[in-house]
């Protein structure tokens, strides 16, 4: 991570925001500093996550489609088809894992392996509350995902402190 790191949010960020600790009427100024450190180009997520959103219909769909849908960017480019197709391969190559998981991570619908393939593609750092875990086997977490392409990951935690966003 650099004083200059684009962040690229999980859809497990959000979620777990808006439905614990930052809900809208506790911690309006979380959302207004996402939508700020967007609109400065430092945070951003994917039109993945955007569908996994608004599979939702909730409060939490309604404010990306109205407040951050400009900073869910396409995954339809080259560089990050080509990483998502690394990942995809990467993937369903590791014993360690369940086939169960294998499927899971690459059903259609399911934006993990593309958040770490924009990440990669664009050079950026990856936004999660998923952790690396050497010895799981019933689901691909992220943070494994980046640690074998040599994406940085961090928790929403760690990317406000190095943005410097304070509450209060």
């Amino acid at each position: 991570m650099t004083a200059s790191s684009v962040y690229v949010l999980d859809t497990n960020v959000f979620i777990e925001a808006a439905r614990r600790y930052y809900a809208y009427d506790i911690a309006p100024a979380f959302w207004q500093a996402l939508t700020e450190y967007a609109s400065s180009g430092r945070v951003l997520s994917i039109d993945r996550v955007k569908a996994e959103l608004d599979r939702g219909k909730d409060e939490l769909a309604e404010w990306a489609d109205g407040q951050f849908h400009q900073w869910f960017a396409s995954t339809n480019d080259p560089d990050v088809l080509d990483a998502y197709r690394q990942i995809m391969i990467w993937s369903q190559s590791q014993s360690q894992f369940t086939d169960e998981a294998k499927a899971e991570f690459a059903r259609a619908d399911n934006a993990d392996a593309w958040v770490v393939a924009y990440a990669k593609a664009k050079s950026y750092v990856v936004v999660t509350h998923e952790k690396f875990d050497p010895n799981v086997r019933r689901k691909i977490p992220l943070s494994n995902v980046c640690k074998a392409f040599s994406v940085s990951d961090v928790d929403t935690f760690q990317m406000l402190r190095a943005l410097g966003v304070k509450f209060g």
